[in-house]
């Protein structure tokens, strides 16, 4: 099974960008917390939420499309590797999201980026956000414009849950991860 500490090196072989790796964090924390949600095993959604961009620094216009053997001859599992293609449903993968972990993925890839956004405008970053300061932002669709709030709607449906619902999660679990995600207090 996948580690969180396996995740990283991998990462670190394909990937150099500090914002790709930022992007990687958000994703894994709101990981975290959807797994909780689910009852399933933190650390492990988390590493794949770490390692699903793989690819994308070294073929941003390609996503996806090296990552499946060099992830296979790495020993991730099918499902695994299924999951982290997943996340690119209907813009760089045909592989649809079916399972929990893969529809979550696919709904915090986008969600988080708005989420970080909204934090970065506060002055306590992400600590004291609540859920209605960043529906607001949400609904801004100048805000964060190039996140895809469509996409992330149709993730929120796959996993039969409302966008506040699952921003709540996400908010909630990236918290416990501020300083880490460069969304704490500002000094």
């Amino acid at each position: 099974m996948l580690t969180l500490e396996r995740a990283k090196e991998l990462l670190a072989k394909t990937t150099s960008e500090e914002h790709l790796f930022l992007h990687a964090k958000n994703v894994m924390a709101a990981m975290g917390g959807l797994a909780k949600h689910f009852g399933a095993d933190e650390q492990h959604w988390m590493a794949i939420g770490y390692l699903h961009d793989y690819d994308y620094e070294q073929h941003p216009e390609e996503h996806l499309q090296y990552t499946e053997q060099p992830l296979k001859e790495a020993g991730l599992t099918d499902e695994e590797v299924r999951a982290i293609l997943s996340h690119g449903y209907g813009i760089c993968s045909d592989v649809e999201p079916v399972t929990d972990l893969e529809k979550s993925l696919f709904t915090v890839d986008e969600l988080t980026g708005i989420i970080q956004a909204a934090a970065r405008m506060r002055p306590a970053g992400i600590t004291d956000m609540e859920l209605s300061s960043f529906m607001k932002k949400f609904k801004d669709k100048k805000f964060a414009a190039k996140c895809d709030r469509e996409l992330i709607k149709k993730g929120c449906d796959m996993l039969g849950m409302e966008v506040r619902d699952v921003a709540a999660i996400c908010i909630d679990a990236m918290k416990a991860f501020a300083e880490e995600l460069h969304l704490g207090p500002k000094a």
